[in-house]
């Protein structure tokens, strides 16, 4: 396995690849074919959000603990919404609350990111076309959630998608712990083994609906334990096999 990070690199930004604690320049293209060059060291750098997605499709009410801690049965099949490429943000970015929307909630979640175009993808090559797991906050305005009774506002202001810390290449997805600790409180604590419909399951049924992108993410959903974060709050988000991702919460100016 090795974990693919994005990092800063003067006005613009460049692919590095870490093994065992090593990191080298990522040559060529992180989506097509690409090699390992020279050692570069790990210490000072800027780490930014791994993808810049064209979309992030996420999908609700996918861990069984999850519905019945919202009310709500278990879904036929898989709940989705889109959340715009304008709400990621990368590891140590502020997520900025709007302070008039009522309560707003973490949620720690596995994340999916692609390799190639997939469009109705066979469950049988799903795999085919993931380049590899992330971490997602999928941030929610939950009074608002609740009042329109649908999720694109709530879930869809800047900032509500913290992306990250790296892309882990070659983990397999299908038994992970997820937690999301605030100001190093445990508050969620499950496992994707626990998910409702599988990561080869996603990818081929959105990849029914609508074409996939390199670089765009599928998040897996929440499990229980989602609560509110207010300004002055830290958010780690931490995934086994990939690490953490954390960010700071202000209010919105």
């Amino acid at each position: 396995m090795m974990r693919v990070y994005r990092i800063q690199d003067g006005a613009s930004s460049r692919y590095v690849i870490e093994r065992e604690g090593t990191w080298r320049a990522l040559e060529g293209d992180l989506f097509g074919a690409f090699t390992e060059g020279a050692e570069i060291p790990s210490e000072g750098q800027k780490v930014l959000a791994p993808v810049l997605p064209s979309k992030i499709v996420c999908v609700g009410l996918n861990y069984r603990d999850h519905a019945i801690e919202q009310g709500k049965p278990l879904p036929p099949e898989p709940l989705l919404f889109i959340k715009p490429s304008t709400s990621v943000i990368g590891p140590g970015d502020a997520i900025a609350v709007p302070t008039w929307a009522g309560s707003i909630h973490h949620e720690a979640e596995l994340a999916i990111v692609i390799g190639k175009r997939a469009s109705n993808v066979p469950l049988a090559k799903a795999n085919d076309y993931i380049l590899g797991l992330t971490c997602v906050n999928d941030v929610t305005a939950r009074d608002l959630q609740n009042k329109d009774g649908q999720y694109t506002r709530s879930k869809g202001f800047d900032t509500f998608a913290p992306v990250g810390p790296c892309i882990a290449v070659g983990l397999e997805g299908r038994d992970l712990q997820v937690r999301c600790y605030v100001n190093g409180n445990l508050r969620q604590d499950s496992r994707t083994r626990e998910l409702i419909f599988t990561i080869p399951e996603l990818v081929t049924y959105i990849s029914q609906m609508q074409t996939l992108l390199p670089g765009d993410i599928i998040s897996t959903g929440t499990p229980s334990g989602v609560g509110p974060i207010v300004p002055g709050d830290t958010v780690t988000i931490h995934v086994e096999g990939i690490g953490a991702l954390t960010n700071t919460v202000v209010a919105r100016q």
